[in-house]
């Protein structure tokens, strides 16, 4: 087999850690798979850097941010290459540029275009473990770039992809996806198995351990992900496409997303197109909306509300001072968002009943609602928003 293993800054946090992800790459070269192993910089190392860069200026130029960030990782794969080498096991580091990974001229979260995987593969003929440094690509004019949060699990499933690996493990400090994050209810299941889909809905809701833009290219590339720990030998959990899964749960696991704000403009001016220029105006000045409630309009004049992530509240407002599209505007900081996720759900009715029931057994109100066909999201206080996992963990008994 042809495996693709990526290990996170925590994995390879200090040269134990480096020494021990080498003994853990030996020992699925010595169960006889070709190996290539994506790597992160050593944790804390980027935000290091960056401290450096800020020292000099507020705003440095991004081309030279991407020079100094991407030193990182190529830190990290020239150490694990030669702890490889040490133990008698022959492996070549490889930065983004030898790796043949070409991305777009976007600086600091550039794309990628494609893969020349001549370099790799040669290697790989020649019995050696290739390790890749993560994170990073060049531009067709040979400018270096890297690939913005996430990159490093990108840029192993771009990899994996490119050469058809039969399998792309992601070593985190977890051990794979739970029904729900397990600090707030111990009583969350490991999955085995989850859909592409299912995965994209939890990770854009909340759930930490995988960044949506590498779900969505394991998609695409029908890439078979596997996430689990560096730090034990437990099974992870397999991300797939729907049709690998036999049994499909009814509900798969619950989301919660602390990162949210909501915002009222009351007396919106009930016309074609004042949505349309409302939602440009936020576009434009690079805030991302997510759930939309607009009321029936009365008088001439309708109510309309949304919610942004926290972190893009003060940008929210000063863009829409300047359009002035309400008399009235509201801003509440104060709520989260629950999810419940599952593909089951296409095939069975009653489970936004049962969501509903639980929230107002508990006694919690629901703010706003939107739906998908395999995810049911409710804004609720801040204050519940613990509770309601819980709840929802029991009610769907994710715990069985």
């Amino acid at each position: 087999m042809l495996i693709v293993q990526k290990y996170g800054g925590t994995s390879v946090g200090n040269t134990e850690r480096i020494d021990a992800v080498a003994q853990r790459v030996i020992e699925s070269k010595k169960a006889g798979h070709d190996l290539v192993v994506v790597v992160s910089a050593m944790s804390g190392e980027t935000n290091k850097l960056l401290e450096y860069a800020s020292y000099f200026s507020a705003m440095p130029n991004q081309r030279e941010v991407d020079m100094l960030l991407s030193s990182g990782e190529r830190v990290t794969s020239a150490l694990l290459a030669i702890a490889l080498e040490s133990k008698g096991y022959p492996a070549v580091s490889m930065s983004g540029r030898k790796a043949g990974i070409v991305t777009d001229k976007i600086h600091t979260k550039a794309r990628i275009e494609h893969i020349d995987t001549t370099q790799m593969k040669k290697e790989l003929t020649a019995g050696k473990i290739v390790v890749v440094a993560g994170f990073q690509g060049i531009t067709c004019e040979g400018d270096v770039t890297t690939l913005g949060r996430g990159g490093s699990d990108l840029s192993a499933v771009a990899v994996a992809g490119a050469l058809k690996a039969d399998l792309c493990e992601i070593y985190t400090d977890v051990d794979g996806v739970y029904t729900t994050d397990p600090r707030i209810e111990p009583k969350a299941k490991k999955l085995e198995k989850i859909s592409y889909d299912e995965m994209l809905e939890l990770a854009s809701l909340g759930a930490k351990v995988l960044q949506s833009r590498s779900v969505e290219m394991a998609k695409k590339l029908n890439v078979n992900l596997v996430t689990r720990s560096s730090f034990n030998n437990n099974e992870g959990t397999l991300i797939t496409k729907e049709d690998n899964i036999m049994e499909q749960p009814l509900v798969s696991g619950i989301a919660l997303d602390k990162n949210q704000a909501r915002v009222t403009l009351r007396g919106v001016s009930d016309k074609p197109g004042i949505a349309a220029e409302i939602f440009k105006k936020l576009a434009s000045s690079g805030v991302n909306v997510d759930m939309i409630i607009q009321n029936v309009g009365h008088d001439g004049t309708t109510n309309l509300g949304f919610t942004v992530p926290q972190n893009e509240l003060e940008m929210t407002k000063k863009a829409m001072n300047e359009l002035k599209a309400s008399s009235v505007m509201e801003y509440d900081s104060e709520i989260v968002k629950v999810s419940v996720v599952g593909v089951g759900m296409k095939s069975h009715s009653g489970v936004a009943c049962k969501a509903f029931e639980t929230m107002a057994n508990e006694g919690i109100n629901i703010e706003m609602i939107s739906t998908s066909e395999i995810k049911i999201s409710m804004v609720v206080h801040a204050k519940y928003g613990e509770l309601a996992v819980r709840a929802l963990h029991s009610a769907y008994q994710l715990d069985k």
